[in-house]
Order: C-alpha cells, then structure tokens, then sequence
C-alpha cells in the first residue's frame, strides 16, 4: 500500500480534527515545514486538505501552492472542488490529483463530466457517515453511499479515496468491514482513510485480499503512535520491529 501522511490546513496552520468537527483542531505548526518533514522521513505522496475551503470559509491557496511547489512530493488535493473554477485553480498547482467529495453527490451530472474528462487525476472522496455521505466538510449528510457507488463505476471512476467519518481522528481503528464491502462493490482503486491508531491496523489493511492501494493517516503520525517509516514498512508487509 502506498502511505499518504495528511496535512489538513486550517487559517494557515497544519491541524488534525476529530471527526471533522471545526472546533476539535490540534495544531501541529508551519504546513510546508511538516509537509517537508514527512517527506524526510520518507513519504512520497502527500494527502493535503484546504479545510477552510471545505467548509466554504475561505482559501489557503497561497500555502497550497508552496507545497505543491517546495514539499517534493506527489500531492493528492482536496477541499471545496465543487465547480470548473476551483477544480481549474486545484489541478493548475500542479497536483498529482483531485479529490472531488461534496460535488459527488449534489452536482453529478458534472462529476461524471469531470472523470471523463481528466480521468487519472480525479478521486471521489466518499466520507461515509452509516449508509450515506457526509458533505458540506461534513457538516450535512446526504445520498446514500451505494447508489452513488454504481453511479460512479458506470461512469468509469478510476479511484475512490473512503472515508468512515466516525472514526477520522479518533485512533479508534479503522472500519475494515466498510472498506471490504466497497472494494467488493468497485473497480476502482480504493485508498483507505480514518481511524489508522496503531501498526496493528496498517497490518490489517495491508492483509486485506484485495488490500487498499493506499491509506492515509494523519493524527497517529502527529501524536507519535508510530512513525513513518514505521508505517511504510507495515504497508509494504514487512517487519516493523
């Protein structure tokens, strides 16, 4: 599995929330200078949140643009993509690739116009809360998460970041259950997102048939339950002692 340590920005601040809830945040400093320690450590890939655009508050284009510039890793975006103008804005800061959540679900006519047009460089970022989606920075929840898999496979979705909204930020574990239910469901590649507390839980997903091709984590890297090397080594099967 490939590791994607996530930086979440928040008034220009590296944060991790609990459940996404706005006022949970801890803050873990300057997001390009973590952006920059991860990748030091060993990280190739990068899941980089604009959370103020997510919650329709704002913009931290400007520090957006200097990782994707400065950090020397492939940047996977999200936060607020939900017409042709921000997603023009996201894929001209030379990210590796979009996420596209909220727009999923309330604009799918476009969404599907999107994959087809940029293919690779577009993930759906379903944020699962029960059997539907949490939009809105998961302030609202709507659609149920099944239909608007298929509708997804239909039009021909390359990559599905899942997200159990439950446990983001929780170190609660991660729902494998969920996450084997849409890999079943799906031919696309699916990252795992949420809940990643302890080595245990990279094991297990890294043991899944077929496994996740990539998870994210963020709080457990930030409170040090295990680093990142670490981490690397339990995706790719290998001993972590």
């Amino acid at each position: 599995m490939i590791v994607l340590p996530a930086v979440d920005i928040q008034y220009g601040r590296a944060v991790q929330l609990v459940r996404g809830v706005a006022e949970s945040e801890q803050v873990f400093g300057d997001p390009l200078e973590v952006a920059k320690g991860w990748r030091a450590a060993g990280a190739e890939w990068l899941h980089l949140v604009d959370l103020d655009a997510a919650f329709s508050r704002g913009s931290n284009a400007e520090a957006i643009g200097q990782i994707v510039a400065e950090a020397g890793l492939k940047v996977e975006l999200t936060g607020g993509i939900r017409d042709d103008a921000s997603l023009e804005r996201a894929l001209a800061t030379g990210c590796e690739r979009v996420n596209i959540g909220t727009a999923a679900v309330e604009k799918p006519d476009w969404c599907d116009e999107v994959i087809a047009n940029f293919g690779e460089r577009i993930a759906i970022a379903l944020d699962v809360r029960g059997e539907s989606l949490a939009t809105r920075g998961w302030t609202a929840t709507t659609g149920d998460l099944w239909t608007t898999l298929d509708r997804l496979n239909q039009v021909g979705c390359v990559r599905l970041v899942v997200t159990d909204t439950d446990c983001d930020g929780t170190l609660t574990g991660t729902n494998l259950a969920l996450l084997a239910k849409v890999i079943a469901r799906t031919p696309a590649a699916v990252v795992a997102s949420g809940g990643v507390a302890s080595l245990a839980d990279l094991e297990a997903l890294a043991a899944m048939d077929p496994a996740p091709e990539g998870v994210i984590i963020g709080s457990a890297l930030y409170l040090e339950r295990f680093t990142l090397p670490q981490a690397l080594r339990a995706a790719r099967g290998e001993s972590t002692k």
